[in-house]
């Protein structure tokens, strides 16, 4: 995937004597003025944007290259063509990965084996978290199929960041121009959701070729309650480990399960960690000299300039304390999430699964050294996430469970301002011992202030397993005294 910051177009490639293809001028390996389409009429064209939709094309070929251009140009949507990324992802996908690994449809076995993984990863999770199963389904996917699926999430995660941007390109023009450039300007956003189409298209094709389930990078892109699997990339993923294919279809099931738990039984989650790359959105900042500089320089002849614009790093995120708070806590937010992932499977899976200890530092690994997680928020939004959290927020749910037992643990998803912080991770001992309250003063008054109801048992002297779905918690105390006080105002 592109390395470019926020997923703005292609890299350029490299000649053999290491210059760029398509540089300036007209001689040898440079554009034509003439052939503003590059690579569509045989020209050199390296950098043009168009070669990934189209291809090479002969002659022959070229009626229906300017029939989707035009359509391309002609688009009226959102921030980001849509039709055009779900093309270009499923293109990506129809070529196959790296490996030689090609697309298949999923066989009736394959089916069957995957309900039985979850089935079986649903009952061992009963005994290593509170949160009941949150899987009403489970499905086997090609990677066509988690195209399809997980689309309207991906809409949801990029459209702020593209309107962000959008918005960024039509404000630079002072309002006097404005309607002069109607059509330039217009043109610009045809282009602009045709260029994050593009990308996003190849980011989500080539992350179809890569993840394993439907969780894959912590945030839920699938339908609500579908545990679902790819069998053709857990083939793959797990190919020269050195573990049968059955355990290591199951210990991926126990993670998709994991998940699924997760999402489905605490509410504020989904919107929590979608709101957080919003709020990341809105500190995207465009450099406008530098836009003012592209705009007032344009050839509608010359589309891809535009493109080559956005690759040099136009957009950058803006290093004030709102940016930082909201890339601190989408990074924390994400790392609590798998790190409790991590810890509750693993605690299912030691037992069980003699290589337990081996998927998990191979899933660790993976994630650090740039996996789906890392390239596709790296492609889409340009975040960065730290692997190191995930290991410090793993053990910090691990020193949880040990002091407080599992409810006193899942307890803290209730409401988000019970999670640990950044600086909790790195801490984790810290945290745990600091939160142990002694919450009897407090018990004692909410019950005179009920007339004599129940008071709260301390954690220290509730029996572990104690307290269910329905009973109080610390968390509920506090809850309710800010609302007594709250009465009081």
């Amino acid at each position: 995937m592109s390395d470019s910051p926020f997923g703005f177009g292609l890299p350029p490639e490299d000649g053999d004597d290491g210059k760029k293809k398509g540089s300036e001028g007209s001689g040898e390996g440079g554009r034509n003025p003439a052939d503003p389409f590059g690579s569509l009429t045989g020209g050199a064209g390296g950098e043009n944007p168009f070669a990934a939709m189209f291809g090479s094309l002969n002659p022959n070929d070229l009626g229906a290259a300017f029939q989707q251009l035009g359509q391309m140009l002609s688009y009226e949507g959102g921030p980001v063509n849509w039709d055009m990324a779900k093309d270009i992802a499923r293109q990506t996908v129809a070529q196959g990965t790296a490996d030689g690994t090609k697309d298949a449809s999923v066989s009736p076995g394959e089916r069957s084996a995957v309900e039985e993984a979850v089935r079986l990863a649903d009952l061992w999770l009963d005994g290593v978290t509170s949160l009941p199963s949150g899987a009403s389904t489970s499905v086997a996917w090609s990677r066509a199929e988690w195209v399809e699926a997980t689309l309207p999430a991906w809409k949801q995660l990029v459209d702020p960041v593209a309107e962000r941007v959008g918005a960024a390109m039509g404000d630079v023009l002072p309002e006097e121009m404005q309607a002069m450039a109607g059509p330039l300007l217009g043109m610009m956003r045809s282009m602009g959701g045709a260029m994050f189409g593009q990308q996003i298209g190849q980011a989500v094709g080539v992350l179809a070729g890569e993840v394993v389930g439907s969780t894959d990078i912590g945030l839920p892109l699938g339908p609500a309650g579908k545990a679902a699997l790819l069998p053709v990339n857990i083939e793959a993923f797990g190919k020269d480990l050195g573990v049968g294919k059955d355990e290591v279809r199951l210990y991926l099931a126990l993670r998709e399960a994991a998940h699924q738990r997760l999402f489905a039984h605490v509410p504020w989650l989904r919107s929590h960690l979608f709101g957080a790359v919003e709020g990341y959105a809105r500190g995207i900042t465009v450099d406008t000299s530098k836009l003012e500089d592209v705009v007032g320089r344009l050839d509608p002849q010359h589309p891809e300039q535009l493109q080559e614009a956005l690759q040099q790093g136009m957009f950058q995120p803006e290093d004030t304390p709102a940016q930082k708070a909201a890339l601190a806590r989408l990074e924390t937010a994400l790392a609590l999430v798998e790190g409790w992932v991590d810890a509750v499977v693993h605690e299912a899976a030691k037992p069980r699964l003699t290589s337990a200890d081996a998927l998990r530092e191979t899933l660790r690994r993976r994630r650090a050294s740039g996996g789906p997680a890392e390239q596709t928020f790296a492609t889409l939004i340009g975040l960065q996430l730290r692997p190191r959290r995930l290991r410090d927020a793993s053990r910090l749910w691990a020193s949880l469970t040990d002091a407080r037992g599992l409810d006193g643990r899942d307890a803290l998803w209730e409401h988000p301002d019970m999670l640990p912080t950044a600086d909790d991770l790195d801490d984790p001992d810290g945290f745990v011992h600091r939160e142990q309250l002694d919450f009897s003063e407090l018990d004692k008054m909410l019950g005179e202030a009920a007339g004599g109801r129940p008071t709260l048992k301390k954690d220290s002297e509730a029996p572990k397993g104690d307290v269910g779905p329905g009973d109080a918690k610390p968390g509920d105390a506090a809850g309710a005294a800010e609302e007594e006080g709250d009465s009081d105002k």
